[in-house]
């Protein structure tokens, strides 16, 4: 099993959600975020007063997959979230020792 973590721009979510869906993926957690990184924030305007932003908006998407999945689901997210321009994001992914659900104690792959 594996983790997928990913950080996209806002606006890709939905496209990135349904190319998941599409490989059989039930289950994603996303969480909005904030960061910064090469893309280093922008300027803004807000009631006539010009500020800059630091911390550029972001979408974190957490992805428990088997092994099987893993690449598939790498390269759906690589191919929808991807713009071609400064700040599209980054991909992780980590070994998941275990994984239980809670309602039903099912274990590891049972779990998806």
């Amino acid at each position: 099993m594996k983790l997928i973590t990913a950080i996209i721009k806002p606006f890709r979510l939905d496209a990135v959600r349904e190319a998941l869906t599409e490989l059989g993926i039930r289950g994603i957690t996303v969480t909005e975020v904030k960061g910064y990184g090469r893309q280093k924030g922008h300027t803004e305007i807000y009631r006539g007063a010009e500020y800059d932003v630091q911390l550029v908006p972001k979408i974190r998407l957490d992805v428990m997959v088997t092994d099987g999945l893993c690449q598939p689901a790498i390269d759906a997210i690589l191919k929808t979230a991807h713009t071609g321009k400064i700040g599209d994001g980054k991909v992780f992914v980590q070994h998941l020792e275990s994984a239980v659900r809670i309602r039903t104690g099912e274990l590891d792959d049972d779990a998806f």
